[in-house]
């Protein structure tokens, strides 16, 4: 091994070697395990939230691989629709040109061309993360065979009646010209205004005035609603309003939605562009008046003033107007929650417009395809960790929309559906197919729909068409590698558990379900595993605009400050962001980051892990990490540096000192304790448990522990300690080869040979299994007594500023048979790891030279201050050590005073708590004793 660890050359090397040995794919032996990937978008990068979520998954592969498990991680990408076209569409735009320039099947075949030379870039930025995924087998939600799963699942569903094209309320983007999910839409808080507007009462003095914060919808009014109870506008229920600027005559409508204690207690009904408007107007049976065009312009159906202009421009013409006649009685400030569209920034607008719906509101489409997938949960088929997820997902069911399935776009697919001259609808999975079940004879040509399916439409079919479904046989790639074969596959459905964000339990997770249920008769995954979402290290929002995001590779290879800035602040377009931006990263990352490899960034992933709603990423607690993976570098060298030349022989009894039979026992502890946390993912746990094992246990006691064995005259002792190094060093390898796998690997490489392992990679030995370790209880309680008396003595040498070198003289008081009996036995370790002289006895009355002391149980570990030790520096430690203990009192006293506790912990834990307090007493008794010698 190399003197130093250097993450960058091992990484490279051993991820190449992996993929290409095969040990990514299924094993064919073992019971199935699958996790799904969630694909992300062709379009994408590697960002912080990814790298954590993949780290997860690779986490539980790797453990489940070497558990025996018969393991696959179904990879591959998503079409992205909107983000994909958006990306090409701006191509064009630089030479001037648009998609209707090239017309539909061109475009297409661009995007084709772009998704060829540029889509593999997250894929790739994956494999440097160390994902055990399974490439041989990674589709694309528009290659041939998902496509054919897509229309298969569209035309069943359809011929079943449960996906309908209607005339619907649906959010708009106005720029690009498509409807969008809400998925797609982010509500952002801007500054804005309340205007209160006179309508008057038809043929009457009266007036009502409501209050709206788009004055220009008003050219689309259909009605003012009020509250059946308002006591105020009872008299005009059923009356008529003349609508300002239009002279259109509109009722006065009684609804239960409107809160009388809001504003005037009248609200504008505007069914065409608002969702609740649209709900009332159904209830109501108020013809809906579209007043915008497509692009947001406002159309024939309001005055001739108004036609053409974009909805901002009549808005201040509308307000001038209303002004002029005295109808704009009020305008005040207001903030307002405006949806926006991710993709375009542009304004979402409500439009009516002809689209395609899977049904999940009817009695027909309840039955089918929504109770299903909320009984998969209710009856326990599919859990949520944490569990309270699984009221989020309950409740959006239980109130659910139906699905609009139809995007506006020509990159996607293409909804199977055709039209002949007379308007009549074929739907069929080709054109044949659509006039085979045609119903009536097509007049004409047919016109395929020049819409296509939202993107989540095909995603929702993940779990079982990327294994084949719905062919029978074999799936081959372009090389004419099998990919698929459903016969065969379908042992992966269930797959094991799902991991992905609480932002798409709704637009994926529910609708996986749906449709898995529908067309297998199976849940897609049995666990959904819903990982918190990274925050930077003060818990704020990543984005760019804040200066505030992470680029994973960045962390892994480093960067230094002015490419950081120049990344960092590219993109940005408004100054004065830009100068904010590159002013934090100035601040933040004086020097730029530092490389800390791919296996310590994964381990802070994992340490982070727990079951937090977010999580906070600082890059100080990463390059602690990194520190992690030196010192398991460096205990692995001290031990290969310990060993004699080629395979080392296993001793022939057990192990022959008890500091061997102690390790060996922790080591069990931990294993129970890491299987446990993979079983409940609590990452964080688990992370804890095996970089305390390693740091603590094995690297800073077991090591020094084992030097009194290697340096002794006791052959056997040695021998024995030697193997027991070696066979720890190599188990907790394994443990921590699921969250750091290149390290691990590459020590492994030179362990393995000393044990005579033939394996080719640490990836293809078992999980360690706890229950091969014996326990030696007795063993553990005299190192732990050894522990604690050399950890007094090196507490005292650091914090009385002793020399490390410095032999010091040692003496002992009170105590018990068992400490005399003890202190014989570790007299000469004592000696040598603690570098004092051999311990003394002071008798029981007799007189104690002025001592610092240390306190284990009952005995009294005291370095004499004698031309050592400041007095009255040891008085202040004395204090510091009493206050703790005092603290530690109170907080097990306050436990037990507490009635609840006492009735509900386990009978354990709270006698555990009173133990507790006696031995806080005995020792905080030994250290006033102390203090009282000293004056």
């Amino acid at each position: 091994m190399e003197k130093s660890f250097e993450p960058r050359p091992i990484e490279s090397k051993w991820y190449a070697r992996w993929e290409a040995s095969g040990v990514f794919r299924p094993s064919g032996h073992g019971e199935p395990y699958c996790i799904l990937l969630p694909p992300p978008n062709v379009t994408g990068t590697l960002h912080m939230g990814h790298a954590f979520q993949q780290t997860v998954m690779d986490m539980l592969i790797r453990y489940q691989r070497m558990r025996g498990m018969n393991t696959l991680w179904q990879v591959g990408t998503d079409h992205a629709g909107i983000a994909t076209q958006k990306i090409v569409e701006n191509q064009l735009a630089v030479e001037s040109k648009s998609r209707h320039d090239l017309g539909r099947e061109p475009f297409v075949e661009r995007v084709w061309q772009w998704k060829e030379e540029s889509g593999s870039t997250i894929t790739n930025q994956m494999r440097r993360l160390g994902v055990a995924a399974d490439w041989s087998r990674e589709r694309f939600t528009m290659d041939e065979g998902l496509s054919a799963a897509v229309r298969k699942v569209f035309v069943e569903w359809y011929r079943a009646g449960l996906i309908y094209r209607g005339n619907r309320l649906v959010n708009w983007d106005p720029v690009l010209g498509t409807a969008v999910s809400d998925l797609e839409v982010n509500n952002v808080e801007r500054d804005g205004h309340m205007w209160s507007i006179r309508y008057p009462v038809t043929d009457s003095s009266e007036s009502v005035v409501v209050a709206t914060t788009r004055p220009e919808t008003m050219l689309g009014d259909v009605a003012v609603a009020v509250h059946p109870d308002d006591e105020r506008y009872q008299h005009l229920i059923g009356k008529t309003l003349t609508l300002p600027l239009t002279g259109r005559q509109i009722p006065v409508i009684a609804d239960d939605y409107v809160d009388r204690e809001f504003g005037t207690g009248c609200v504008k009904i505007t069914p065409a562009h608002d969702f609740n408007d649209y709900a009332i107007g159904q209830r109501h049976k108020l013809a809906p008046i579209e007043i915008f065009t497509l692009d947001a312009k406002v159309n024939a159906n309001a005055p001739a003033k108004y036609q053409g202009m974009d909805r901002y421009e009549a808005r201040k013409v509308v307000l001038a107007d209303l002004d002029a006649a005295g109808l704009l009685i009020e305008t005040k400030p207001h903030k307002l929650q405006v949806p926006v569209s991710q993709r375009s920034d542009a304004v979402i607008e409500p439009m009516l417009t002809d689209q395609w719906f899977v049904d999940l509101t009817s009695e027909k489409g309840r039955e089918a395809i929504t109770e299903p997938a909320l009984n998969a949960v209710r009856s326990g088929d599919i859990k949520f960790v944490p569990e309270n997820w699984t009221t989020t997902y309950t409740q959006w069911l239980e109130n659910i929309q139906d699905w609009c399935i139809s995007r506006q776009l020509w990159w996607g697919h293409r909804i199977p559906a055709w039209y002949d001259e007379a308007g009549t609808i074929f739907v069929g999975e080709d054109e044949a197919d659509a006039r085979k079940h045609a119903e009536v004879a097509p007049v004409g040509a047919l016109k395929q729909d020049d819409d296509v399916l939202d993107t989540w439409f095909s995603s929702a079919l993940w779990p079982f068409s990327t294994l084949g479904w719905p062919e029978k046989g074999p799936i081959k790639n372009e090389r004419g590698d099998v990919i698929a074969n459903w016969e065969q596959d379908k042992i992966f459905l269930p797959s094991a558990v799902l991991v992905t964000g609480f932002d798409i339990i709704f637009f994926w997770v529910a609708r996986m379900v749906m449709a898995t249920l529908y067309f297998t008769g199976n849940v897609p995954f049995r666990e959904v595993y819903i990982n918190a979402i990274v925050r930077d290290a003060e818990g704020q929002k990543m984005s760019k605009s804040k200066g505030n995001t992470l680029d994973p590779l960045d962390l892994i290879d480093g960067i230094e400050a002015e490419p950081l800035v120049e990344k960092s602040t590219k993109s940005l377009l408004i100054p004065q962001v830009r100068e904010k931006v590159e002013k934090r990263i100035r601040k933040d990352y004086p020097q730029g980051i530092p490389a800390i490899g791919t296996d310590a960034l994964r381990f802070t992933f994992a340490a982070l892990a727990s079951y937090s709603r977010t999580i906070n990423f600082d890059i100080k607690r990463a390059e602690g990490y990194k520190a992690f993976c030196n010192k398991l570098w460096n205990a692995a060298r001290f031990v290969l540096m310990n060993l004699p030349e080629g395979e080392l022989p296993a001793p022939s009894g057990a192990p022959a000192t008890e500091a061997e039979r102690w390790i060996l026992t922790r080591l069990k502890q931990t294993l129970v304790e890491v299987d446990q946390h993979f079983v409940t993912y609590r990452f964080d746990l688990l992370a804890q448990s095996l970089y305390e094992f390693v740091w603590n246990e094995y690297c800073d006691w077991f090591l020094e522990l084992s030097k009194p064995a290697l340096n002794g005259d006791d052959a056997t002792a040695a021998a024995s300690t030697r193997h027991t190094l070696l066979v720890v060093l190599e188990t907790v390898l394994r443990a921590l080869h699921p969250i750091i796998p290149f390290i691990t690997e590459e020590i492994w490489q030179s362990v393995a040979p000393k044990l005579g392992f033939g394996a080719e990679s640490i990836f293809q030995r078992p999980w360690p299994n706890a229950n091969d370790i014996a326990i030696d209880e007795a063993a553990t309680a005299e190192i732990e007594w050894f522990k604690n008396v050399l950890s007094g003595i090196r507490r005292i040498r650091a914090e009385m500023n002793i020399a490390p070198g410095k032999i010091i003289p040692l003496l002992l008081a009170d105590g018990d048979a068992g400490d005399r009996a003890r202190v014989e036995k570790f007299a000469a370790q004592i000696s040598f790891l603690a570098r004092v002289e051999a311990p003394q006895w002071i008798d029981s009355g007799k007189n104690e030279p002025a001592a610092a002391v240390a306190v284990v149980g009952t005995l009294r570990v005291l370095i004499p201050l004698a031309g050592l030790i400041d007095l009255s520096a040891e008085k202040t430690r004395l204090s510091k050590e009493i206050a703790k203990i005092e603290s530690e009192i109170k907080k097990c006293e306050t436990k037990l005073g507490n009635a609840n506790f006492v009735a509900n912990a386990p009978a354990e834990v709270v006698t555990q708590e009173r133990q507790r307090i006696t031995d806080w007493s005995t020792q905080l008794g030994a250290l006033r004793e102390q203090m009282d010698k000293l004056g």
